[in-house]
């Protein structure tokens, strides 16, 4: 029987549509600098430690280092040039006047594209930066580790336009054999650290195999993660995991069923299959409900233990927000100029596709879904409050969640869970450098720090659509539609990338293929 789960879950995982090598990224044609020194001169900086903005400020780096963080005047005052950091021969001067920085973005769920949905590697990173995310974890490592780590290491050298990159290996992954000894799961994870991989992604396994590689992992300061898939979860759930080591769950499977009470299984219908995903997805939307309510003593009792454990939340609620909305999700205004046809095509209904259990998804489907999302919701924002952390996180590629515009749209979501903005801010900043062990380098706008930054010309703590590609709409005072906002500059590693213009690259690369395929972006099922 413990055979049969595990080479289940391999199947499970190895049929994910993200794993086969995609092509390669180009070597990097933009980007300004690096220069020893540059100066980005009157910005309002917000910090991502969850202090409030200030500026005007000149913000001084040299050597991808920031040296030195100076306020030089107040807001409304002209700036007495005399009382600025000079600028060294040679240096940069960026002028930011009026405009917000805030630290690089940490996606901390992010998939560098995949076969079936034929994304190649230059269009999701270019996708990313061009939304100000600089810092991405790669979970499953779905292009093999070997290509993973490859970028990785481009990434890091900056011969590539893309965010810097960890690598969290799918747990038994390259295996020969499936792992049905906790020895052959310590020595997987042993492999796994020698290959150089950051960390591992578990779906699940039998408890003995997953304490055993959790606390091999843990021994060696790797990180992890974890979905909780449901075909082992019944024995092992995230306070199982949390326990054994585990340092960061995905979504929240595994998490209702710690909380219940009445029961060790969801209530699974007599004709349900795991493999027919509206069963597994419909059947998702209700699992809350069968969990303990809020603020129940059970509720306490797992949230205590997990805040004590130092465990960290990566909810990702926008990649199932077309659970309780699907017109919403398939009609966004940027499918129709950034999503490649071979993504829409994947998005598609169909019972062959990951994330596309678009069966026939109805009026109850969705409100389970609602109801889901509000107990949910108030289980991350009561972690929050009392001191755990939480991150942000994408998963984009399927669900028609499109790369750096879902990571937007998980920002949006953490505010309606309740986060104040600056607490959104943080989410996906510094909580997200301290999941991932880097918060001495990146996450927060602090001497020492790497140079890794967001500048908008608007104002994002008082809307935070404004980070969206497609800007966000707002009348003049002459009554006429304009479109305000866009990142201006994604800055990594001291170097200035014209975020825009990163875009413009995408959809010229989404009208290329339209133009090949002779392809027009369509609703399903809708006539010529």
């Amino acid at each position: 029987m413990k055979r049969q789960l595990l080479s289940a879950l391999l199947i499970f995982i190895f049929s994910l549509p993200v794993f086969g090598q995609i092509e390669k990224a180009p070597p990097r044609a933009e980007g300004e600098g690096p220069w020893s020194q540059l100066i980005i001169r009157g910005v309002t900086l917000i910090n991502g430690n969850g202090a409030p903005p200030t500026g005007p400020v000149d913000i001084v780096v040299e050597n991808n280092r920031i040296k030195a963080i100076e306020v030089v005047g107040y807001p409304g005052v002209e700036i007495d040039s005399e009382d600025r950091p000079e600028l060294n021969p040679g240096g940069k001067e960026l002028d930011a006047t009026g405009m917000y920085l805030l630290p690089g973005f940490v996606d901390v769920h992010g998939h560098i594209g995949g076969t079936a949905q034929e994304t190649p590697a230059e269009y999701v990173f270019k996708l990313w930066m061009g939304h100000g995310i600089t810092t991405v974890r790669d979970p499953s490592a779905g292009n093999g580790l070997g290509w993973v780590l490859e970028h990785k290491k481009k990434s890091a050298a900056n011969e590539i336009t893309a965010p810097r990159i960890e690598a969290y290996t799918a747990f038994g992954q390259g295996s020969k054999e499936t792992i049905s000894t906790p020895e052959q799961a310590r020595k997987w994870v042993r492999e796994n650290a020698q290959k150089g991989a950051d960390g591992i992604k578990f779906f699940g396994a039998a408890p003995e195999i997953m304490e055993a590689a959790l606390e091999e992992n843990k021994k060696l300061g790797l990180g992890s993660a974890a979905h909780h898939a449901q075909m082992a979860v019944a024995k092992w759930n995230v306070l199982h995991s949390a326990r054994a080591g585990l340092t960061t769950v995905e979504h929240w499977y595994g998490l209702p069923e710690a909380l219940f009470t009445d029961r060790t299984v969801q209530h699974y219908p007599s004709g349900y299959n795991y493999n027919n995903e509206q069963d597994r997805f419909g059947e998702a939307g209700k699992l809350w409900e069968q969990a303990a309510p809020p603020h129940s003593e059970k509720w306490n009792e797992v949230m205590n233990e997990l805040l004590d454990l130092g465990f960290t939340l990566s909810p990702t609620f926008n990649i199932y927000e077309a659970s309780r909305d699907l017109m919403r999700a398939r009609t966004a205004e940027w499918h129709r100029e950034y999503t490649l046809p071979s993504l829409w095509e994947f998005y598609q209904p169909s019972k062959i596709s990951h994330g596309s259990y678009w069966h026939y998804w109805g009026t109850e489907e969705e409100v389970a879904w609602k109801n889901n999302y509000r107990l949910w919701m108030t289980f991350v924002n009561e972690y929050k409050n009392r001191g755990g952390r939480v991150t942000a996180g994408s998963d984009s590629g399927f669900i028609f969640q499109l790369y750096g515009f879902a990571y937007i749209r998980e920002l949006e979501l953490l505010r309606e869970a309740g986060f104040h903005p600056l607490e959104v801010i943080m989410a996906a900043t510094l909580n997200g450098a301290e999941a991932l062990g880097m918060a001495d380098e990146i996450g927060s706008v602090e001497v020492g720090k790497l140079a890794d930054f967001v500048i908008v010309e608007e104002n994002p703590l008082a809307n935070l659509k404004v980070l969206y590609g497609t800007g966000a709409i707002k009348l003049t005072g002459d009554n006429e539609i304009t479109r305000v906002g866009g990142v201006k500059y994604t800055i990594k590693d001291g170097i200035i990338y014209d975020a825009k213009q990163l875009l413009e690259d995408v959809a010229q690369m989404v009208e290329k293929s339209k133009q090949e395929k002779n392809y027009e972006i369509r609703q399903p099922g809708m006539k010529d």
